[in-house]
């Protein structure tokens, strides 16, 4: 399975009751597609605010998404959680729904020991068919998927890829370490052409949203030996990479990127509780930032 070099960890749209919003979940779909040049969405994913979606929205959005893609990229159900028997069980059911693939995120919370973590991940990657990309995002999830552990989980077949938010050091040392058929995506924007340049295939991206043509440029750039060109770009893309997550304060994702794309004319309303959209300053510092890209 190749999920292509930029993935879009896509925003749930919801309307003004904070119900998911299918209309512009739609159009969403369209735009990242045809005019960011997605080749991949993650459905249900962190960026997609899992943590506040009901089961039914996550196998309805799961659903909605594959009707609607239609083929012109692949679906990735967000189907992990910290109870291994849930996530075993949405993503079977994501599988009977279509998806091309899963991100399992590094259970939350309980704080698993590493050969927890590893028969965790085992018990549901041997539960599915479906190509397996681990999410190893420590900053969200206090627990991390060590190089080693991560290297382990690599030799089950069906264990494909990983979205790496640690250091460059772990990416480094896990492209150097994996199977031919394994690949690691960088889970940071910012940190995207560094960890292409140390041996990453592509980037699991926030702000693909509003630049993901100008990151495909830089990345098809990078490819084609252009490395200068692809420096240039990520030097100027780089104020959107860190604006969308360190506005005036930090800004807890998707807060900020859903208010940008507001801005840019897509309806995809506001965050659910716990997260908050942003304060007066921190919308004058994305109301710029996004003014910015007609420059």
């Amino acid at each position: 399975m190749d999920f292509g070099r930029l993935i879009t960890a896509m925003v749930t749209p919801f309307d003004e009751q904070g119900n998911v919003n299918w209309t512009e979940t739609a159009k969403l779909i369209d735009y990242l597609i045809e005019d960011q040049r997605s080749e991949s969405l993650v459905v249900c994913g962190t960026t997609g605010e899992s943590p506040t979606l009901t089961e039914e929205e996550k196998l309805k959005l799961f659903e909605f998404a594959v009707d609607h893609a239609k083929g012109r990229c692949k679906i990735i159900a967000g189907t992990g959680s910290n109870s291994t028997a849930h996530s075993i069980h949405l993503t079977q059911e994501a599988e009977k729904l279509g998806v091309d693939g899963v991100l399992l995120v590094v259970p939350y919370y309980n704080k698993p020991n590493q050969e927890g973590l590893y028969r965790h991940f085992e018990a549901i990657a041997r539960s599915t068919k479906l190509p397996v990309m681990l999410y190893n995002v420590p900053g969200r999830t206090v627990v991390g998927l060590s190089t080693e552990t991560t290297l382990r989980l690599a030799e089950i077949p069906n264990v494909v890829a990983t979205k790496e938010c640690a250091s460059l050091e772990q990416v480094t040392q896990i492209a150097a370490g994996a199977p031919a058929h394994f690949r690691v995506y960088s889970g940071d924007d910012a940190a995207g052409l560094p960890a292409m340049a140390v041996g990453a295939y592509g980037i699991v991206s926030v702000a693909g949203h509003i630049i993901g043509a100008s990151m495909k440029d830089m990345i098809t750039a990078y490819l084609e030996g252009e490395q200068a060109q692809a420096a240039r770009l990520h030097q100027k893309l780089f104020p959107v990479f860190k604006g969308l997550f360190e506005s005036p304060t930090p800004l807890p994702n998707p807060a900020a990127v859903k208010y940008a794309l507001n801005l840019l004319g897509h309806s995809v309303g506001g965050v659910r509780l716990p997260l908050i959209g942003p304060n007066e300053k921190e919308a004058e510092f994305i109301e710029r930032l996004v003014h910015s890209l007609t420059e």
